[in-house]
């Protein structure tokens, strides 16, 4: 991603109503559908700015993948988890068999090889270990924001599972989720697309919007972890390795 991305990212991922709504979904994944062991190791990839990983430490031990080097800096200051740099595949040094969870949020859209990337990830799991995954959904959405974030793709809910099997995964759980603010996003998105706005979708609204909009996504955690939504912003997945 651009630095200002990154940059941008920084100043509202503690308080901007859809990193923190999103926070509470993939807490409810974790524990719902992936969880992991008391005091398991924990590996997200492409952390960016760090946001994320106080969550996680909830269930663990963490470590982090960035490639972004002030990215990273940001992260081990915020944090204190010493992050790694490289990219996947072939990229990264990472250990055999260590990793009961392994996380990629918001990640997956950004590698080339998506395939290849998920396979290289599967030999780190510990016995029992899962993958999460979340990625933006519904292809024919595609914005101005995913060109500003240097996305790759937007995924179908088939699209993405076959993603999974041909990585040698299988799918325990799937969902689409952000669907209660679906509509709104994607008129939002159609009408960036008639006005030629360009540029991510990232503004900070005043604080009661935040607030509600936080309430309405933040909501859909009581569905999420038992049962798969039939469309939306974003898609989670959790998978363990198929053999």
């Amino acid at each position: 991603m651009d630095r200002a991305i990154y940059d941008r990212m920084a100043e509202i991922d503690g308080a901007h109503w859809w990193f923190v709504a999103r926070r509470r979904i993939i807490a409810t994944l974790i524990e719902q559908q992936a969880r992991p062991r008391p005091g398991a190791r924990i590996l997200e990839v492409g952390c960016g700015t760090g946001s994320n990983i106080p969550m996680l430490q909830r269930y663990g031990t963490v470590d982090a993948i960035e490639p972004d080097d002030q990215a990273r800096a940001l992260t081990t200051a915020r944090t204190g988890v010493a992050v790694k740099g490289g990219l996947l595949p072939d990229g990264v040094d990472l250990e055999d068999g260590a990793y009961d969870l392994i996380v990629l949020l918001d990640v997956l859209e950004h590698i080339p090889g998506d395939r290849e990337a998920l396979a290289s990830l599967v030999p780190r799991l510990a016995p029992g270990g899962r993958i999460l995954v979340t990625v933006p959904a519904a292809p024919w959405m595609w914005s101005a924001h995913d060109v500003a974030h240097h996305h790759q793709r937007r995924y179908t809910m088939a699209g993405a599972k076959r993603v999974f099997a041909d990585s040698g995964l299988r799918v325990r759980h799937a969902t689409h989720f952000n669907t209660v603010l679906f509509p709104l996003i994607a008129a939002a998105r159609g009408l960036g697309k008639i006005t030629g706005r360009e540029g991510g979708d990232d503004a900070m609204p005043s604080p009661p919007v935040n607030r509600i909009l936080e309430g309405l996504f933040a909501a859909e955690r009581h569905w999420v972890g038992r049962h798969s939504l039939p469309f939306g912003v974003s898609i989670g997945l959790v998978a363990e390795p198929a053999a």
